[in-house]
C-alpha cells in the first residue's frame, strides 16, 4: 500500500512540475513576441540594403524613367486631398483594370485630367456589389486613405474608402476589426 501511495505522489509531483515549467515557457514566448519598433537609422539601413538588390535597382530605374515620373507626379497632385481624406470629384473612364493586374476589384477614373486606378482590393462580394452598378462616364465622389504606385502599372493606385454617386453612398470601406 505504501508503494502505491508513494508512486501516486511522485507522479503527481512530476506532472505538476511539468505543468509549471510549461507555463513559464509560454510566458517567455509572449514576452519575446512583441518586437521593438525599428529606429529611423535601422529603417534607412534596411532601405539602402533593399535598394542594392535587383528589385531595388529596377525600382529606382523605373522612378527615374519618364513613365515613373508621370505616375509619381499624378500621385503627388492628389496627395494633399488624400491625406486630408477630402472629397475628390472623379469620372469613371473604364470598368476594368489594366490587363494582368492583381489589385482585386477596381475601376479606372479620371481626377482633374489625370487617370488613376481606383482599387477596392479583394473584398467580400456583398460589400462590392453596389459598385457593379457603375457605368463609364459616371461622375462620382471619392475618398481615399492612400495613393500607391508600382512599376507594373502606368497609373497611380488610389485605395477606395468611400464612393458616392448622385448624392448616394454606394461604397464605404469597413475598417478592420484589429484596428488596421
Amino acid at each position: 500500500m505504501k508503494k502505491v501511495i508513494y508512486a501516486l505522489i511522485s507522479s503527481l509531483v512530476v506532472v505538476s512540475g511539468l505543468v509549471f515549467a510549461n507555463r513559464d515557457i509560454k510566458n517567455e514566448d509572449s514576452k519575446k513576441s512583441t518586437p521593438k519598433p525599428r529606429s529611423a537609422v535601422e529603417m534607412n539601413d534596411a532601405m539602402k540594403k533593399w535598394e542594392a538588390t535587383p528589385d531595388g535597382i529596377k525600382f529606382k530605374k523605373w522612378q527615374a524613367s519618364p513613365q515613373g515620373q508621370k505616375v509619381l507626379a499624378g500621385g503627388a497632385k492628389i496627395k494633399s486631398q488624400v491625406s486630408a481624406s477630402a472629397n475628390m470629384e472623379a469620372v469613371v473612364t473604364s470598368l476594368s483594370l489594366p490587363p494582368g493586374s492583381r489589385l482585386g476589384f477596381g475601376v479606372m477614373i479620371r481626377i482633374n485630367g489625370d487617370d488613376y486606378i481606383l482599387s477596392f482590393g479583394v473584398g467580400k462580394p456583398y460589400e462590392l456589389q453596389s459598385l457593379h452598378s457603375l457605368k463609364v462616364n459616371d461622375k462620382i465622389i471619392v475618398r481615399s486613405h492612400g495613393v500607391s504606385y508600382a512599376p507594373k502599372y502606368s497609373y497611380p493606385i488610389v485605395s477606395g474608402d468611400y464612393v458616392e454617386r448622385d448624392g448616394q453612398v454606394i461604397y464605404k470601406r469597413v475598417p478592420g476589426k484589429d484596428g488596421c
